[in-house]
C-alpha cells in the first residue's frame, strides 16, 4: 500500500522556523524524484522545492529561495523541508510528492500557519 506521511507543520510566528518531514512506503521510492508543494487558501497548488532522483538537481520557487532547504534521507524514502524566516505568505498546506513517469504519489498534507 502506497503511503506518504507528512509531519512537522504547525503554528509559528513570523521569522521562526519549521522542519517538515515526509516518509514514503509501499513502492520503489529509490528511483523517484521528491518534491514539496503547497496550497494556500483560495490559491492553486504550487511547487516549493524539488529534488531529483539522484539528488543532484535541486530547484526552488523564487519566493522561498534562501529561506527553505529541501533534502532527502540516505534511504531515499524520506524528504525534508527546512523552512527558515517564515512569513505569513508561507501559510499553506504543504504536500510531499514522489514522482516517476506516470506514477505520481501524494501525501495528505501538513498545515503550516505563520502569524504576523
Amino acid at each position: 500500500q502506497v503511503q506518504l506521511v507528512e509531519s512537522g507543520g504547525g503554528l509559528v510566528q513570523t521569522g521562526e522556523s519549521l522542519r517538515l518531514s515526509c516518509i514514503a512506503s509501499g513502492f520503489p521510492f529509490i528511483t523517484y524524484s521528491r518534491t514539496w508543494y503547497r496550497q494556500a487558501p483560495g490559491k492553486e497548488r504550487e511547487l516549493v522545492a524539488s529534488l531529483s532522483r539522484d539528488g543532484d538537481n535541486i530547484n526552488y520557487a523564487d519566493s522561498v529561495k534562501g529561506r527553505f532547504t529541501i533534502s532527502g534521507g540516505i534511504a531515499k524514502n524520506t524528504v525534508y523541508l527546512q523552512m527558515n524566516n517564515l512569513r505569513p505568505e508561507d501559510t499553506a498546506v504543504y504536500y510531499c510528492n514522489f514522482q516517476r513517469g506516470a506514477n505520481n504519489f501524494w501525501g495528505k498534507g501538513t498545515l503550516v500557519t505563520v502569524s504576523s
